[in-house]
């Protein structure tokens, strides 16, 4: 798997800091923010290969924030990959609907971390 810039959205810092860990040992640079508005903002400035995007965060939350990266013409071909801590079938519906690509349920494993962007990416 070539090198990505990922950005990381989650309001805990733990689980910001266990996506980063992964990822970085994975050869991957990361960004991050910790809520929907700043994820916005990062990714159209920075235009991250992907985004890892919790759902349950202050201000914007990250069905918002979805929706909102995949109707912005300079962010909407970024792939993001929800991650939540919800494991409901309406949560996954919901997230494919706003524009996610795929979903997983913290709490993130690598295989099945790197196992996603693979297909994602492909």
């Amino acid at each position: 798997m070539r090198k990505l810039r990922v950005l990381v959205v989650d309001d805990s810092p733990e689980d910001v800091k266990k996506a980063s860990s992964l990822l970085e040992k994975g050869g991957h640079s990361v960004l991050t923010a910790t809520n929907g508005v700043d994820a916005v903002a990062i990714a159209e400035k920075e235009q991250p290969d992907i985004i890892l995007m919790d759902i349950v965060m202050p201000e914007l939350n990250g069905f918002q924030a979805t929706r909102q990266l995949s109707k912005n013409p300079s962010t909407s071909t970024i792939p993001v990959i929800m991650v939540s801590g919800k494991d409901q079938d309406t949560d996954k519906a919901w997230a494919m609907r706003q524009g996610a690509k795929a979903y997983l349920t913290k709490f993130l494993d690598q295989s099945s971390l790197f196992a996603t962007i693979e297909k994602v990416m492909a």
